[in-house]
């Protein structure tokens, strides 16, 4: 092997469709940046580039991270069946990124489409793909199939918990392929937070333990549905006696829209509604909220570093592990408001220890190192189900 080849960066190209699933992934794209046998490059698409989810691009580039390039993305909000046209074509647009960047390896995250768009172009493209947050479950959603779907066509895995690494063993997956790391939405979640101060001069009057974080996803492609479940619990929380409450917009699944609607409506005071939000705004407000309110993925991920409690309302998120900080309910309204009243208790809420069974840090760390020196050969590349 010559000098040169010997210096050569592996090229590890991150695919992103989310602003949540970014966030994530910040500390692991730090680490391989970071890191002198990497290289990161980035593709954007999905609701990175949809303006009604805040300025194009503007939660990597806060992020001090430019993307390499981006692939538009179709809205996949008013039906099913544009969701799917719209995966036909980012395969295709993927595909053809792929023979240009030439990475060594595709980096994916999750459940999402954009996701099993970049795994389908990879796979067939004879990429190998590393997988993040594999084995998880979120039991009958969408979701849950199309993240057993990238597991079958990853050649990597890096799962969060014991039990989603046990979980891919038995999908067929070889043992050597999975690396049980935790999740990096864990890693330096403490030194991002935003500080309290600078919180009290962001937002008027806030107090410590005494506003609701709000952030609730569709569950179905049905924008009237999704319309009144919105607004049964909007109701319920602004009836629980909170100084403030400060809602995030969903994701763009199907159905978001009703959602949306209903937060475009809102006048009242003591409201506050973002499309988007930077990451260390987000971890500070999470971290001193009296509850996170809603069904959003980093109430079972990352709310339990806080101990901050945690409302989870209908059955997006069944299936995951959960902290102690996780209190389930139905997506009926009174059951939310005895879930409400018993956390809010009286305006003394209650907090939980700060302990995660996601891990305790240096999960990006130990991504980077295998992704540095995982040998790629065919045994890498050829995969055997391994039962």
């Amino acid at each position: 092997m010559n000098r040169s080849s010997q210096k050569q960066k592996r090229r590890i190209c991150f695919v992103t469709g989310s602003r949540a699933e970014f966030g994530l992934m910040q500390s692991t794209l730090w680490a391989i940046k970071s890191h002198p046998q990497l290289k990161l490059q980035i593709i954007a698409t999905g609701m990175h580039l949809d303006p009604s989810y805040g300025k194009p691009l503007s939660a990597i580039r806060n992020a001090n991270f430019q993307p390499t390039t981006t692939v538009s993305w179709i809205s996949a909000s008013s039906s099913p069946h544009s969701a799917a046209a719209a995966t036909g074509q980012a395969i295709a647009a993927l595909a053809e990124i792929f023979k240009k960047l030439k990475p060594h390896f595709v980096l994916l995250t999750g459940d999402r489409v954009e996701s099993f768009a970049a795994a389908a172009a990879a796979h067939i493209s004879q990429i190998p793909i590393a997988h993040v947050h594999g084995g998880d479950r979120a039991l009958g959603q969408i979701d849950d199939s199309l993240r057993h779907a990238i597991t079958k066509l990853a050649h990597i895995h890096f799962p969060a918990t014991s039990q989603s690494a046990q979980r891919l063993s038995r999908l067929g997956e070889d043992r050597w392929r999975i690396h049980l790391v935790g999740s990096p939405g864990v890693d330096l979640i403490h030194e991002s937070v935003y500080p309290w101060g600078n919180l009290q001069e962001t937002f008027d009057g806030i107090g410590l333990h005494r506003y609701a974080l709000l952030i609730l996803h569709p569950t179905i492609a049905d924008d009237d549905a999704e319309r009144r479940r919105a607004k049964q619990v909007l109701h319920a929380t602004l009836g629980a006696g909170f100084d403030q409450t400060i809602i995030i917009y969903p994701n763009n699944d199907p159905g978001s829209g009703g959602i949306i609607r209903t937060w475009q409506s809102i006048n009242f005071e003591g409201v506050n509604v973002f499309e988007d939000m930077p990451r260390p705004l987000y971890l500070g407000l999470l971290k001193h909220a009296a509850m996170l309110i809603g069904n959003s993925s980093s109430g079972i991920i990352e709310a339990a570093s806080f101990g901050t409690p945690v409302i989870n309302i209908g059955d997006r998120q069944k299936g995951r592990e959960r902290n102690k900080n996780v209190i389930d309910v139905p997506s009926n309204p009174a059951a939310i408001d005895r879930a409400l009243k018993k956390v809010w208790n009286n305006g003394r809420p209650i907090r939980f220890p700060a302990k995660n069974i996601y891990g305790s840090g240096r999960t990006s760390e130990k991504i980077a190192h295998i992704l540095a020196t995982v040998a790629l050969d065919d045994r890498l590349r050829r995969k055997l189900i391994s039962y």
